[in-house]
């Protein structure tokens, strides 16, 4: 994996940060992409504790944030030539009814709408790879999601799992439909479900019996370091080339829900996303 490039979103803590160092010892140059400086330098700080040589960088943005999302493009595609792995890896979850700048409702905006625009604006870079992929962290919470197409902000009806499986729906139905409607063969895209990983995300802007159901739930999960497994997988095996468009757990495809698979949603979903992306050609910027 010499000379590779992987850039992962939400990569100092949890599964983004097991991701990375577990490519970092691959061979991978990883790019974390964090939230402040401080966080990506101390995750960078951990890594190289233990690997020394680790080639590391980190971009800073704030993935609720479209313009951020740009301006960290907009950095990458000035500092590399060439992207061979994208990992969106970033999550969130939220207890209750949260806008962004943009007006959009957090959890939509982070899990879904950030790895649907930075793939597009990233095309550029991840089109002159060889053997380019993609890899959103979806979840078998999709199983229980629905896309409510006339008010994804769920304005009137919000509830943090709702939202929640109505995202990660998203991150399936955007793989599917992604690997439908590329231009370049070559470049693929898989949705992974991690499992029930022991992490913090259930812990963060939520309401105390929220957080407590997770603390209690999580106590059977997987360690960040298992839950990464698949992801690392498939940014590094040379076994999945070409085996584009699916959805993956523990390092194999597998079905996804029936709603993932519509056609006429996955159709939709791609319109609805490029109109609050501002996106007029997905696949234009490819040379």
């Amino acid at each position: 994996m010499k000379n590779k490039i992987c850039l992962i979103t939400g990569a100092n803590a949890g599964i983004g940060f097991q991701t990375a160092k577990s490519l970092a010892a691959k061979g991978f140059k990883v790019i974390l992409v964090c939230r402040t400086k401080e966080k990506a330098l101390m995750a960078i700080e951990k890594i190289q504790a233990d690997q020394a040589k680790a080639d590391l960088d980190y971009a800073i943005a704030d993935l609720s944030s479209q313009a951020d999302i740009r301006t960290l493009a907009k950095n990458i595609l000035s500092r590399y030539p060439v992207l061979d792995v994208l990992i969106n890896n970033a999550g969130s979850w939220y207890s209750d009814m949260q806008l962004t700048a943009d007006g959009i409702e957090r959890q939509w905006a982070i899990n879904h709408l950030a790895p649907f625009l930075l793939s597009h604006l990233l095309l550029p870079l991840l089109s002159k790879a060889k053997d380019p992929r993609i890899i959103t962290v979806s979840s078998d919470s999709h199983f229980h999601g629905k896309i409510h197409f006339k008010d994804v902000n769920l304005t009137n009806n919000y509830h943090g799992l709702r939202a929640y499986a109505q995202s990660k729906l998203a991150n399936v139905l955007f793989t599917k439909a992604f690997e439908r409607l590329k231009p370049i063969k070559k470049i693929a895209i898989y949705a992974v479900q991690p499992g029930l990983v022991k992490t913090d995300i259930g812990l963060k802007h939520t309401f105390s019996f929220h957080g407590l159901m997770w603390k209690l739930r999580r106590l059977t999960g997987k360690t960040p370091a298992q839950g990464a497994a698949t992801s690392i997988f498939l940014a590094s095996d040379k076994g999945v080339k070409g085996i584009s468009g699916k959805y993956w757990d523990k390092c194999k495809p597998k079905s996804s829900s029936k709603k993932a698979n519509s056609i006429p949603d996955a159709d939709r979903l791609w319109t609805l996303s490029c109109e609050q992306c501002g996106i007029a050609n997905y696949f234009g910027n490819i040379a």
